[in-house]
C-alpha cells in the first residue's frame, strides 16, 4: 500500500518566478529542493566552474601535494590503490593521468572483489614493498584502514589516503566520540571534523580531482588542464549516488555538457558500444547504462579491464574493450534477473516473505550481485532485505533497507552472528558461518519493531498539477532542473479524477501500456505506463471486475476513474509533437 504526500514548503513563488524568469511551478520545484535564498537558486540554475570551492581548502591537500612533488622529483615509485566500483576506477584514472602529467613514475592496483575484498589490505602492502614501491596513494578507500596503514608505515612505505567515506569512530563510556584516523603521511577526506572544505558530500573521484588541481598548482601546470577529468568525475558522482546539489550539481552539469565531445577515447567507445552517440546523454545514462558497464568488470572479472579502457588511446582496441564490457554488463543483467526470480521463489516457497526483515539464502548466486538483488527485493516488498550467498570461506551477505529501519544499528545488536560486518542506515555487508544463518534470521526478526505502516511505500509529490496546465514551454522549462538524481529527483506531479477513455498494450514484451485519459473538464491527454501491464490489468480487474475492465479496454462507457502521479514530456513522432504524461503511481476509484 502506498501513501501519497504533497510537499508543502512555502515561499513567494510568483516573486521567485519574476526574478529568474520562470513559472511559479518551477519556482515551487526549486523550493521543494530545499533552496531558500536567491543566491542558492542562482547557483542552482546558473552555477559554473568558477563557483566550485577552492581545492586548497581540503585538509592535507597541500601537505600531500608537497610530499608527492618531492617523490616525483627524486624519482620514487608511486602506486595507486583504489576500490573496484565506478568511483574507485574513476578516482584511479584521474590520479594516474594527473600524476603522469606531473612526471611521476606511477602504476596502479585494484583489489579483486573476491580474492582481496574492499580496499587496501596487508597483502597489497606487502606486494608494494616487494615491488620496491616508495609511496602508496589510496583513492575511494583507506580511511577505515588504520591497521593496514600502520603496517605499511612499519615497512618503510609512505602512505597518502584520499577518501570520502565516513571516519570510523568509537563512542566512549561518557558518551563522547573518538575518531580513528589512519596514521598516513597525509589524510585527504572532507569528512574530517577539522577539514575546512565547505561541502563534504563529494565522491572519491572529486576528492582526487581537487587534489590533482593542488598538485598542478605546485608544478606550475595550468589547472584548466584538470578540466579534462570532469566527465569522469561527473560519472563517478552520479554512480556513487552523491547528492546532486551544491558543487556536485555543477560538476555533473559540466561533465554532461562535455561528454558528447569527450577526448577520452575509451569513454567515447563505451558511448558508441551502447548506441548513445546520437543521444543527449543525461545523468540517467551515467547511472544506468555507462556506469554499470564499468561496474560489471569489478563484479564479474577485474576492474582493471574498465580502467584499461579509460586509459586506452587506440580507437580499435577501445572499441573491442568497450564491446566486451557492454557484453559483460548484459551477462550481469541476466544473472541479476535470474537471481531476482530465484529470490522471489525462495521467499514465497518458504513463507519467509511474511517476515518483517527478509533474509534470502541463494547459495549459488555470484556474491557480487547480492546487493543488486537485495535492492530489487526491497523495492518489490518494501521491507529490509538481506541476500546471502555461499563462498569458500563461509557465507557473505549484502543488505538494503527502508527508511524506517537502521540496518547497521540493528546488525550491531546481533554482532555475535558475524565474522565481519559493516554498513550504514540503508545498506550493509557481512560475512558469517553457515551454521549461524537461521539464528541470524530469527534474531533480526525478533528484534524488529517495524509495523505495517513502515512497509507502506511513501510517494513524495512536488505539485498537484492539473493536466490542463501543461504546455510545451513549461515542460521544456523543467529541463533547467536537470541533472536529476539523489536529492534532486525528477519532479513528480499528481492529478486526481482522470477518466480512462481507453487503453492498449504496446510492444512485443507487453511491458508498456498506453492509456487515453481526460479530466472532469474534458481535457484529454495520452499517458504511458512502463510498469508491468499485466499487473496493471490484474489490479483493474480486482478493483472493478472482469466485465467492467473489458468495457474500459474496449473504450465503452464505465464508472472507473484514476488518480495518478506523473512526469510530463513532449513526444515527437513523424514531425508531430504532442504532450503526454508518464504515469509513476496510480489508484483506481469509482465516481
Amino acid at each position: 500500500m502506498e501513501k501519497w504526500f504533497i510537499a508543502s514548503k512555502r515561499a513567494d513563488f510568483n516573486k521567485i518566478g519574476e526574478i529568474f524568469h520562470i513559472s511559479p511551478v518551477t519556482a515551487r520545484l526549486m523550493r521543494n529542493r530545499s533552496l531558500t535564498t536567491v543566491e542558492e537558486m542562482q547557483r542552482y540554475l546558473h552555477g559554473s566552474l568558477s563557483d566550485l570551492y577552492d581545492s586548497h581548502l581540503l585538509k592535507d591537500a597541500d601537505k600531500g601535494a608537497k610530499i608527492i612533488k618531492e617523490k616525483i622529483e627524486t624519482g620514487k615509485k608511486i602506486r595507486i590503490i583504489s576500490d573496484y566500483d565506478v568511483d574507485g576506477v574513476s578516482s584511479n584514472y584521474i590520479l594516474y593521468q594527473g600524476l603522469k602529467r606531473c612526471g611521476a613514475d606511477v602504476d596502479y592496483k585494484i583489489p579483486d572483489r573476491v580474492e582481496d575484498g574492499y580496499g587496501i589490505n596487508e597483502h597489497l602492502i606487502e606486494k608494494a614493498a616487494e615491488d620496491r614501491i616508495d609511496t602508496i596513494i589510496t583513492c575511494d578507500n583507506g580511511i577505515a584502514a588504520a591497521e593496514q596503514i600502520a603496517y605499511g608505515n612499519s615497512l618503510g612505505l609512505t602512505l597518502i589516503v584520499t577518501d570520502h567515506h565516513d571516519i570510523p569512530f568509537q563512542r566512549q563510556e561518557d558518551g563522547s566520540i573518538s575518531y580513528n584516523l589512519p596514521s598516513a603521511a597525509a589524510v585527504i577526506n572532507p569528512k574530517q571534523k577539522d577539514c575546512p572544505y565547505p561541502f563534504e558530500n563529494i565522491c572519491g573521484a572529486v576528492v582526487v580531482y581537487k587534489f590533482i588541481q593542488v598538485l598542478y598548482d605546485l608544478f606550475g601546470i595550468d589547472r584548466r588542464e584538470s578540466e579534462a577529468f570532469l566527465e569522469i568525475a561527473a560519472m563517478a558522482t552520479v554512480c556513487d549516488v552523491m547528492p546532486l546539489c551544491d558543487e556536485n550539481r555543477i560538476i555533473v552539469k559540466e561533465g554532461l555538457r562535455r561528454i558528447q565531445h569527450t577526448n577520452i577515447t575509451g569513454l567515447q567507445a563505451l558511448i558508441e558500444a551502447n548506441h548513445l552517440e546520437e543521444k543527449k546523454i543525461s545523468s540517467y545514462h551515467f547511472g544506468f547504462i555507462l556506469g554499470p558497464c564499468i561496474n560489471a568488470s569489478g563484479r564479474l572479472t577485474s576492474a582493471k579491464d574498465a580502467l584499461e579502457l579509460l586509459l586506452c588511446e587506440d580507437k580499435e582496441l577501445c572499441r573491442q574493450k568497450a564491446e566486451a564490457l557492454t557484453q559483460l554488463n548484459a551477462e550481469r543483467k541476466e544473472m541479476t534477473a535470474n537471481g531476482v526470480k530465484a529470490a522471489k521463489e525462495y521467499l514465497e516457497s518458504t513463507g519467509h516473505a511474511n517476515d518483517k526483515v527478509l533474509v534470502v539464502y541463494l547459495p549459488n548466486c555470484h556474491e557480487s550481485i547480492a546487493g543488486i538483488i537485495a535492492g530489487r527485493m526491497k523495492e518489490h516488498y518494501h521491507k529490509p532485505v538481506f541476500v546471502i550467498t555461499g563462498t569458500k570461506e563461509g557465507l557473505k551477505g549484502s543488505g538494503r533497507s527502508i527508511e524506517a529501519y537502521h540496518m547497521y544499528k540493528e546488525m550491531n545488536k546481533i554482532k555475535e552472528c558475524f565474522d565481519k560486518f559493516g554498513g550504514h542506515p540503508m545498506a550493509a555487508g557481512f560475512s558469517m558461518q553457515e551454521d549461524r544463518l537461521e539464528e541470524f534470521r530469527e534474531k533480526l526478526n525478533a528484534n524488529a519493531t517495524l509495523t505495517e505502516d513502515d512497509f507502506a511505500e511513501k510517494v513524495h509529490i512536488d505539485v498537484a498539477l492539473p493536466i490542463s496546465y501543461l504546455s510545451e514551454s513549461l515542460i521544456n522549462e523543467f529541463e533547467l532542473l536537470e541533472p536529476f538524481g539523489n536529492e534532486n529527483t525528477k519532479p513528480l506531479f499528481a492529478q486526481k479524477d482522470l477518466y480512462i477513455k481507453g487503453m492498449r498494450v504496446l510492444g512485443t514484451t507487453g511491458r508498456c501500456l498506453k492509456l487515453f485519459l481526460s479530466d472532469a473538464n474534458g481535457t484529454s491527454i495520452d499517458a504511458m505506463y512502463f510498469g508491468e501491464s499485466d499487473g496493471f490489468l490484474e489490479e483493474l480487474i480486482s478493483f472493478c471486475g472482469k466485465e467492467e475492465a473489458q468495457r474500459i479496454q474496449k473504450g465503452l462507457s464505465h464508472h472507473i476513474w484514476m488518480d495518478v502521479t506523473y512526469y510530463p514530456q513532449v513526444n515527437e513522432w513523424r514531425g508531430q509533437k504532442n504532450i503526454q504524461i508518464v504515469i509513476q503511481n496510480y489508484r483506481f476509484k469509482n465516481l
